[in-house]
């Protein structure tokens, strides 16, 4: 088994990387080689603005290309507990943002012919109580009402239809949403970038930002330059000068397993509609079938840091669920078992803005594949000089008490929310 990610294992080389030390003055340095970097990247260049973007491992090396290779339309919250908190008027603006943000993938895709298995097959979210689906159809009528009239609750009559698994009493389907290949798509975004100019920096971490009346100084391991304007796009990066993002985000670890390769018979048996799927628990499960007729099956196995010997801890863990939603599959073998980490807000919605003259978009707490291509390309326009281009602008970013990086309180989130499965 390859303790590595899937999608990176499987994806083609990056060949337009800078091979010189970056070096001059740019228009905008962007920190950060994941998808909102690189959408950012992309776009920014498309409009003349000269680019440089720095990634201090390989680009897409880390949540970007470590992710369950789902690509959904809704928030990360119940609807329903979201129009609760924050009003209907702007709970409707968060899940709009989500539903743009899956047609920015798909643009994108399209606009700059990325071969990367893009497919819309909807989202499913199963229900692992009774209680669940029951508090699924409320939100179900919700969203309907407000956002989305193409959703559809699946009874447990039914159920069977779409997952052959034992465990699960109806669900959601929500039908804008869909999946990818991200290693295939971030080579194809960042290839794309680079096509319309933005220099592209892999292996050069930041080490300092220094703002100078002539501009801000970026300073790399493998040089340094100075930009106009800077954004930060670095997710849960544990290195480098953001101590300020670090505080208002907390790095769980998501873990993830796939399959050897399975027959189609089996797979037409288990998963016959091929979607994205999630379950309802609080430490749930997330799976669906990769290009090459595997199963990927993850989630939040351990609230723990991701390294090899956590991931492997996890990916025991992970087993068991999948032999449990899917008994025929006991035994299977296992060729690829690794971990990220998820920029978890306390909201577990985004953020994005400015802060000490330095923009940012992060904090996309699981649900970033969609929206962090959407928010490179709004955040481009922001620096682009689109006042209301952010849909993310007016939400405050308070620091998250006692977390000063280093995300101690883990474990007892991790206890807390077990409870709350067994409980509820």
């Amino acid at each position: 088994m390859k303790f590595e990610s899937y999608w990176l294992d499987t994806a083609p080389p990056f060949e337009h990387a800078e091979s010189a030390p970056p070096e001059g003055r740019f228009d905008v340095a962007v920190v950060g080689g994941g998808f909102t970097g690189l959408s950012a990247a992309r776009t920014l260049s498309r409009a003349g603005a000269s680019v440089a973007l720095f990634e201090a491992g390989r680009i897409i090396g880390e949540a970007s290309g470590r992710n369950g290779g789902q690509c959904n339309t809704g928030v990360a919250q119940d609807y329903g507990a979201l129009v609760a908190r924050l009003g209907r008027d702007r709970a409707q603006r968060c899940y709009r943002a989500y539903a743009d943000a899956v047609e920015s993938v798909e643009r994108v895709i399209r606009d700059e012919r990325i071969d990367c298995n893009f497919l819309r097959h909807g989202k499913l979210k199963l229900a692992a109580k009774p209680a669940h689906y029951e508090q699924l159809a409320r939100t179900c009528e919700l969203i309907r009402q407000d956002v989305d009239r193409d959703v559809e609750m699946i009874p447990a009559s039914r159920i069977g239809e779409e997952v052959a698994s034992p465990l699960f009493h109806g669900g959601l389907l929500q039908r804008n949403g869909g999946q990818m290949h991200m290693g295939r798509f971030g080579v194809g975004l960042a290839t794309a970038a680079a096509r319309h100019g933005a220099s592209i920096f892999e292996h050069a971490a930041v080490s300092a930002i220094d703002r100078r009346a002539s501009g801000v100084r970026i300073a790399t391991a493998r040089g340094e330059i100075e930009a106009k304007q800077v954004l930060i796009s670095t997710g849960a990066s544990q290195t480098g000068p953001l101590q300020w993002y670090r505080r208002r985000m907390a790095p769980v670890g998501s873990f993830i397993v796939v399959t050897e390769p399975l027959d189609r018979e089996r797979l037409d048996r288990l998963l016959p509609k091929r979607r994205a799927y999630v379950t309802s628990r609080i430490i749930g499960h997330y799976f669906r079938v990769t290009p090459d007729d595997r199963l990927l099956f993850g989630g939040r196995a351990r609230f723990a840091m991701s390294n090899v010997r956590s991931d492997a801890k996890s990916g025991a863990l992970l087993r068991a669920g999948l032999e449990a939603t899917f008994p025929e599959l006991a035994g299977v073998k296992l060729d690829y078992c690794w971990g990220g980490l998820v920029d978890m807000t306390r909201d577990r919605l985004p953020r994005a803005g400015s802060h000490d003259g330095l923009y940012h978009s992060m904090g996309y707490s699981g649900h970033g594949v969609q929206m962090s291509v959407h928010m490179g390309e709004r955040m481009a326009a922001t620096l682009l000089g689109a006042a209301d281009a952010n849909p993310w602008a007016d939400f405050d970013w308070p620091a998250i008490p006692g977390h000063f990086g280093k995300p101690w309180f883990l474990p007892l989130v991790g206890a807390w929310y077990r409870l709350q499965d067994r409980l509820h």
